[in-house]
């Protein structure tokens, strides 16, 4: 079981408590994965008393804390106790008010804890997941700042994580999982996903025990593949410099192959990097003349580096090589046309997901291998109220 969750999520505290009762049993592993729900958190952190003061804050609270009461104040004290009583760490009337006190960034936190399972295992990992939820939403500790991480992972049984941190270890790591999970669809701290099957929010012990009991499993593909899946899901996220990231082993090994270049040039557009795009859209022509969209991708290209001559022509030849409707309104308007209803000047047609390594193919809205939540590797499935993975009453999260 992955569990996507930020540690400065409430939910991901309670939801951690309600992991631990449910029958799982000893042969389910336990991973935690990164999720952000504030990526701009400030590097060093803030007081959240005076982030609170803000009504965007305040209503943001109010939308997402578990079980607020009508009219009253949301404080950080507030947050705390009420994660902290539901997560079974502290009686809900045990003295004065406790908990989180900084708005962190917890991108460091999530690298200790993937360094956690690199070199002790899920069991190491948990402990150290549990010292630093309990560190921030009961004892009020900075788990933004680095000195603060070293000292909670020492004491959860991790050592050298000073000097880790410094090299910059598990930086790359967890870039990887947080696009990965954005590429399958993860939205919500926490989720909780087995095999092809995920559910969202702080779900009761026994969805968790049914969503072991019941979810599909994952096909395993080979890893360009899985590569070439995400990028695309990250390019129809509008997440070109993501889907580049997840492209740097593919263009690496096998950069001459038209899917992985075709995707590469679709992720520059999106970024635009006009002359990567542009350089990269001609090698491809050059190989594979009939290509349409890569022509046509190329012709936007031009056109968007406001090159309108040298456009007009690949434009033009795209829609006579295809009756896409964008291809043929493009190449009768010429550059600079408007786009119809809800079409975007900088944002050529999306290209279908290919069918395989190195192969490209027009698959229907149907097709097993593209349509998204396929088993065969695409986006993850979130349980619905007819599955047989029972959505329960009080999901909370954050998105």
């Amino acid at each position: 079981m992955e569990v996507w969750a930020d540690m400065a999520c409430a939910w991901a505290y309670i939801g951690k408590r309600r992991l631990e009762q449910a029958e799982l049993g000893e042969d389910v592993e336990i991973v935690w994965r990164p999720y952000v729900i504030d990526p701009m958190a400030p590097v060093p952190s803030e007081p959240l008393e005076e982030e609170l003061r803000d009504p965007v804050a305040e209503g943001a609270l109010r939308a997402f804390h578990p079980a607020p009461t009508p009219g009253s104040a949301l404080s950080p004290a507030s947050t705390g106790d009420r994660a902290g009583a539901r997560a079974g760490d502290r009686p809900a009337d045990s003295g004065p008010p406790r908990g989180p006190v900084w708005r962190a960034n917890t991108f460091d936190a999530h690298r200790v804890i993937a360094l956690a399972r690199g070199r002790g295992g899920a069991a190491l990992q948990g402990a150290v997941v549990e010292r630093i939820l309990r560190a921030h939403f009961v004892e009020g500790s900075d788990i933004g700042d680095r000195a603060t991480l070293v000292a909670l992972a020492a004491e959860a049984g991790l050592d050298g994580m000073a000097e880790a941190l410094d090299r910059g270890d598990g930086a790359d790591e967890v870039r990887s999982e947080l696009l990965r999970g954005k590429a399958e669809g993860v939205t919500t701290s926490p989720t909780f996903t087995v095999g092809d099957t995920a559910v969202s929010g702080a779900q009761p012990a026994e969805v968790l025990a049914d969503l072991v009991r019941h979810a599909a499993p994952r096909r395993e593909l080979p890893d360009e593949v899985r590569w070439l899946r995400q990028a695309e899901a990250l390019l129809d996220a509008r997440d070109p410099l993501g889907a580049l990231w997840i492209l740097r082993p593919l263009l690496a090994d096998h950069g001459d192959d038209p899917a992985v270049r075709l995707l590469a040039a679709r992720a520059y557009f999106g970024s635009a990097q006009l002359g990567r795009a542009r350089e990269t859209l001609e090698a491809l022509l050059e190989r594979t003349p009939g290509d349409h969209y890569a022509r046509f991708l190329l012709g936007r290209t031009l056109e968007r580096a406001n090159l309108l001559p040298e456009a007009l022509p690949h434009l033009r030849l795209a829609a006579a090589m295809s009756p896409e409707p964008d291809h043929v309104d493009r190449g009768r308007a010429g550059p600079g046309a408007a786009h119809g209803p809800g079409a975007s000047r900088d944002d050529p047609e999306p290209r279908p997901a290919p069918r395989g390594f190195g192969r490209r193919a027009s698959h229907g809205p149907r097709c097993l291998v593209c349509r998204p939540g396929a088993r065969s590797g695409g986006p993850i499935r979130l349980a619905d109220p007819v599955s047989r993975i029972r959505r329960g009453r009080e999901p909370g999260g954050f998105r």
